[in-house]
């Protein structure tokens, strides 16, 4: 049977980087189906409401062609699942395995005979095999590689990348048995137009992705830590960086908050497993202290220049430019700005946010980082600053000019370095 195999693809969860997965399936004309639990997404995507931005609107024709469900038993009818669950960390920075668990629970229930799982979520080595694997054997009475095969093939998507699109960023598998070989390129040969990269085996490919953010993790803790240094003697990080970077091979990373999703989440995923083997990994460990607490340093800077422009800070009028965790995507989680400007709302200083994906605020988020919606507001231009923090370069902010915006006395202070380029006369960086 699994010869002949014509693939019906069942995508559990479906957020900003796996849409363009299933609209690349969809285009090859797979009959594909997205199961998830949140009505809500279900409707839009049904109404081609894409509140991630992830596709074009030329693309959401294509979502037509999409069969949606919150259903499970409709499951049955499909034999190749691609889990795409998001992958947490709880309050104490421990891997959350919970919706993996629930979504393998989920296909096993519906799991017939010559069927093939996916898994795309980013994990730590063996948690395919280890954790996932028994419980398919336990609840569907199915034997591995002779009636159901495993696949791990992680996500590399940058969200709101244009030009490292799904198609275009090189693919790894890798699959439980060497039959699954044909059917990969049957599969993802079909849509995967950069190529496919063959890992050794399923936990080679769990670390390999695993550590892809764990390294920027570290190399953006290192600069973090330069610019600590740098500060303490009066030097200004950016002049040493624009120094350092005339040769040609030194990395380009920036000091600043670490609130990309994935790179905030990953680390503890690596370093969960290297506990358990009763190794203590102390560089990641160390990268991940840095910058979990960035936003420490970032509040204090802030404060001194408030401290040294007025004497006092009480009621002075602030914008936050941006609140999402990166450029130009509408979504919220860690994003780390919130902790950094939480520890100014002590001084009694009034602060407006502006956020041109705001729409999708909602009320759980709001109430999740202490924000009130009156903070939030929807138009900038119709009042008059005392101080600007650029906190998100969404591409919106390109047009400002800060001149027109602010009060006498003002000051930018510039998170991401976007207005490195630009001559503003009370311009601040880290």
């Amino acid at each position: 049977m699994f010869k002949n195999f014509n693939a019906k693809i069942a995508i559990i969860w479906l957020w900003y980087v796996w849409l363009p997965l299933a609209h690349a399936f969809v285009k090859e004309w797979f009959d594909v189906l997205w199961f998830d639990i949140n009505q809500k997404r279900l409707e839009e995507l049904k109404n081609k409401i894409d509140s991630t931005n992830e596709i074009t609107w030329d693309e959401k024709e294509f979502l037509d062609k999409i069969k949606y469900s919150s259903n499970s038993d409709d499951l049955n009818q499909y034999n190749f699942f691609i889990i795409t669950v998001p992958t947490p960390v709880n309050i104490y920075k421990k891997p959350d395995l919970t919706p993996v668990i629930k979504a393998t629970e989920t296909v096993a229930k519906n799991l017939k005979p010559w069927s093939i799982i996916v898994y795309e979520s980013t994990v730590y080595p063996w948690v395919t095999e280890e954790v996932c694997l028994p419980i398919f054997e336990k609840i569907s009475w199915l034997s591995f590689n002779t009636d159901f095969k495993l696949w791990y093939s992680p996500e590399r998507i940058n969200p709101w990348d244009k030009e490292h699109t799904v198609t275009k960023i090189l693919k790894i598998v890798s699959w439980s048995d060497n039959d699954a070989l044909e059917i990969i390129s049957n599969i993802y040969w079909k849509i995967i137009k950069a190529g496919i990269f063959k890992a050794s085996s399923i936990k080679v490919a769990e670390a390999a992705k695993v550590i892809e953010n764990t390294q920027r993790d570290v190399n953006i803790a290192l600069i973090n830590e330069l610019s600590l240094i740098f500060n303490k003697i009066w030097i200004n990080t950016f002049d040493v960086l624009e120094a350092a970077w005339t040769k040609w091979n030194f990395l380009k990373f920036t000091p600043g908050l670490v609130w990309w999703h994935c790179i905030w989440v990953d680390p503890y995923y690596l370093v969960q497993k290297s506990e358990e083997l009763w190794y203590y990994p102390e560089m990641i460990s160390s990268a991940r202290r840095i910058n979990e607490w960035m936003w420490v340093f970032i509040s204090n800077q802030i404060a001194k220049q408030l401290i040294k422009t007025w004497n006092k800070v009480e009621w002075a009028n602030i914008l936050v430019l941006g609140l999402t965790f990166k450029e130009n995507v509408p979504d919220f989680r860690n994003s780390k700005i919130w902790d950094a400007i939480k520890e100014l709302k002590d001084f009694w200083i009034k602060i407006s946010w502006y956020d041109p994906y705001s729409y999708n605020l909602n009320k759980h988020i709001l109430s999740e980082i202490n924000l009130k919606e009156d903070e939030i507001i929807s138009n900038y231009k119709n009042t008059k600053f005392d101080w600007v923090i650029l906190a998100v370069n969404h591409k919106e902010f390109d047009t400002i000019d800060f001149n027109e915006l602010l009060k006498d006395n003002w000051i930018i202070f510039d998170i991401k370095w976007n207005l490195r380029k630009k001559w503003y006369k009370n311009y601040k960086s880290l």
